[in-house]
């Protein structure tokens, strides 16, 4: 293998590293968005719990099709 056939080996290894390194970046962020905003849907499934409730109503089912479909 000649000296520059190693040169374009190891630039490609370094451009994949830094390609690695930042896909695992974005999937870091985009884990803790995740996690931020399904604690955000659990505070508001809890608070519609709690008007429910207050209310006196049922909670309502938000999977459920409504009846004119």
């Amino acid at each position: 293998m000649s000296a520059s056939s190693i040169e374009t080996l190891e630039m490609r290894i370094a451009y994949q590293d830094a390609t690695i390194e930042q896909l695992s970046d974005l999937v870091y962020a985009q884990s803790r968005e995740i996690d931020r905003l399904n604690a955000r849907y659990e505070q508001l499934e809890s608070r519609m719990g709690a008007l429910a409730e207050s209310e006196g109503g049922d909670v309502p089912n938000l999977d459920e099709t409504p009846p004119h479909y």
